[in-house]
């Protein structure tokens, strides 16, 4: 990035579709390094999707989510159906929106979610 003026991403921060800058004078410009991909390239596979819900599971056990237990078992059943032969679409895709909405209220949590719902809805 040539200017920031606002948008900060370090450690293990992984930023991809939209950015907000917010604040007096913030401005966020986006670079590519790397060659574009097209379409087909950037879906991400049933396995990648698996790895971002056991990440969920991880995230979820260490906050303090109210229910947690619930959203735990509703992704190991999601993961389930995407180690099927034919994974039904609407129902991943129900999942990941009622899963976007469960973490409204947890900010780490929230992107997460959004990030695993974008996913699914890339199958």
């Amino acid at each position: 990035m040539d200017s920031n003026s606002g948008i900060s991403a370090t450690g293990g921060s992984n930023v991809s579709g939209n950015a907000v800058a917010s604040g007096r004078g913030s401005k966020a410009e986006v670079r590519v390094d790397g060659p574009l991909r097209s379409a087909a390239e950037q879906r991400t596979s049933p396995q990648e999707i698996s790895a971002l819900l056991a990440r969920m599971t991880g995230e979820l056990a260490r906050s303090g989510h109210p229910e947690r237990a619930e959203l735990v078992t509703e992704i190991e059943a999601a993961r389930d159906e995407l180690a099927a032969p034919s994974p039904r679409t609407g129902r991943l895709r129900r999942f990941a929106a009622g899963l976007s909405s469960a973490m409204e209220d947890f900010a780490p949590l929230a992107a997460l979610a959004a990030t695993i719902e974008q996913a699914i809805r890339g199958l």
